[in-house]
């Protein structure tokens, strides 16, 4: 029997792995100190998001047995759409890829700076050359299997740390079912939104699950990846919950500001001690080095898978487009000025150019001559128009307020 055909869970919590990354734990413990929880909504909306935007990749992985790439070539046909789609999405996805890396990079440097005292500009350089050696190596996969196993275990030490700090639970509630936008936010709302959900991830999920569950009956496969995507998202989307939850409960109710990577430990000191800054650089460090492959990994896969080219990870075209994005993530980790603001406008570019994913993915879903009776339906593309409406919305005020 193949082994393909055990268990439930698998891409889904690579996807969790892949967006709880130093810039989750920088956003959150950002927005929790500066506004306590007057946006624990937007974590609630990225969560229900993701689910949507994610399950849609999983359809076109299991019952098209297509990439998201793929399929977005089948849908546009015509040579002057395809042309514009791919010039638009290659744009988003290089940019956002490119961003998150740089935000990834940064954090991940930002954490070993915080316990060894180097600075972040030589430890970018040295993270840039470990995540290029790991893609030449071919040997990324099991070291991804221990860095979530890493991510896993800062999830726990949040998730004990809120439980004991005690958060108001009537602030978060209200936080979460009545949506506000505190003066000089907007920007941190969006930050928020594309720490989560992260264009390069709809890619990325469509080829991962067709790896797992590709040779079983599509029924099958299908509901195991929709339970997976399901829990597994919703899981990582309650672990940002808890980072923030916990810094709105020691850092906002006391005045503390996360300005500093040292300040980043500030939550986890009321269970760690003298231990939190090290815990910290640990999670980070772990969080920010997984995120740092798959967000290269999932721009390759999205952009050759668009351009018709090859997904072989020893291709050449494959392994460029990777490099570019890491080397220009750590260029833009180098140069930083300031390293939690690289990582906050990391996210923020990110949830703006989610509408652009959004709206193509929404198009390429409803091609019934590519995806046949698991096309999206009636409720798939309401929620899913929502999503793409509501980011539109926020992005678009961002942009207004930027210029």
């Amino acid at each position: 029997m193949s082994r393909k055909k055990s268990g439930w869970l698998g891409p889904g919590l690579l996807i969790s792995a892949s967006f709880i990354g130093p810039g989750t734990v920088t956003t959150a413990t950002v927005t929790g100190a500066s506004y306590g929880f007057a946006l624990t909504w937007a974590v609630a909306f990225s969560i229900i998001a993701t689910i949507i935007l994610q399950e849609m990749s999983v359809r076109l992985g299991l019952s098209a047995r297509l990439s998201t790439g793929e399929a977005l070539r089948a849908t546009f046909s015509n040579k002057a759409a395809r042309v514009a789609m791919i010039a638009l999405v290659v744009a988003a996805i290089g940019v956002g890829g490119a961003a998150y890396a740089g935000g990834d990079t940064t954090g991940t440097s930002l954490a070993l700076s915080s316990v060894t005292g180097l600075p972040v500009p030589v430890l970018a350089g040295i993270i840039a050359a470990v995540i290029i050696a790991l893609l030449l190596s071919g040997s990324y996969k099991l070291l991804e299997k221990v860095m979530s196993v890493l991510v896993i275990l800062l999830a726990a030490v949040f998730l004990v740390t809120v439980v004991a700090v005690k958060p108001d639970l009537g602030a978060l509630l209200r936080g979460t079912f009545v949506p506000t936008i505190p003066d000089g936010s907007l920007l941190t709302a969006i930050a928020l939104i594309g720490t989560t959900v992260v264009p390069y991830n709809v890619f990325l999920h469509s080829n991962l699950v067709r790896e797992k569950w590709g040779a079983e009956d599509p029924e099958t496969a299908l509901k195991k990846g929709r339970v997976d995507n399901a829990v597994s998202i919703t899981v990582g989307g309650l672990i940002t919950l808890a980072i923030l939850s916990t810094a709105a409960a020691v850092m906002f109710t006391q005045g503390l500001a996360a300005e500093s990577g040292a300040d980043l430990a500030e939550p986890l000191r009321p269970t760690l001690g003298a231990f939190a800054p090290w815990a910290l650089a640990i999670g980070l460090f772990a969080a920010g080095l997984t995120s740092a492959i798959a967000g290269p990994l999932g721009a390759a896969y999205a952009i050759t898978g668009l351009l018709g080219w090859s997904f072989d990870l020893k291709d050449p075209k494959f392994r460029g487009i990777f490099l570019v994005v890491v080397i220009v993530g750590a260029v833009i980790a180098i140069t930083g000025a300031n390293p939690i603001q690289v990582i906050i406008l990391a996210q923020a570019a990110n949830g703006v150019l989610l509408p652009i994913i959004a709206f193509f993915l929404l198009v390429t879903m409803n091609n019934r001559r590519v995806l046949g009776e698991h096309a999206n339906g009636a409720t798939a593309n309401i929620l899913g128009g929502a999503v793409f409406l509501i980011t539109l919305v926020l992005g678009g005020i961002t942009l207004y307020d930027l210029a």
